[in-house]
């Protein structure tokens, strides 16, 4: 989940700038091999791709329909272990974080449907993963965009 999470939030804008995390090849490599990635050329391309279509699919402006292609070729398959039954994923190597990371995904939105949603700052790119158990939080960092918004509406209450 931490994966997903990272990868959702891999291009966020700092003092209005763009932060691509997998832009260049090297910062690139490091992110996917700080992830278990292999930090290919192939898998930092696929990665990309999955990035954009997650966001998409996470602020509702893509069906997750979208993710289908990302699965193609894709198979789970079971294993006999002395702990019991565990599938294994098996897909060609620069694949398989992209499709370990919409597993992540699927996987959240079925355990903890709603809970993975963008930052409520529309100034923000970020995402976060609601853990409260309210199911209230709206915004990636209390202490940065949560303290902005709430600065924000006193300002214009008090204007």
């Amino acid at each position: 989940m931490d994966a997903l999470l990272d990868l959702l939030n891999s291009r966020p804008l700092v003092n209005g700038e763009e932060r691509d995390a997998l832009g260049d090849p090297a910062g690139g490599r490091r992110w996917a091999r700080e992830h278990g990635g292999d930090g290919s050329l192939a898998e930092l391309a696929l990665l990309r791709e999955t990035r954009d279509i997650l966001r998409d699919v996470v602020r509702g402006e893509s069906s997750p329909a979208a993710l289908g292609p990302l699965l193609e070729g894709v198979h789970q398959v079971p294993e006999i272990t002395s702990g019991g039954l565990r599938w294994t994923v098996k897909t060609p190597p620069h694949a398989r974080l992209p499709v370990e990371t919409v597993l992540a995904w699927a996987a959240t939105e079925e355990r903890i449907p709603g809970r993975l949603r963008p930052c409520a700052n529309a100034e923000c790119r970020l995402f976060l993963l609601d853990r409260s158990r309210a199911n209230r939080a709206r915004w990636c960092s209390m202490a940065v965009c949560g303290n902005r918004e709430k600065a924000r509406r006193h300002h214009e209450r008090t204007r």
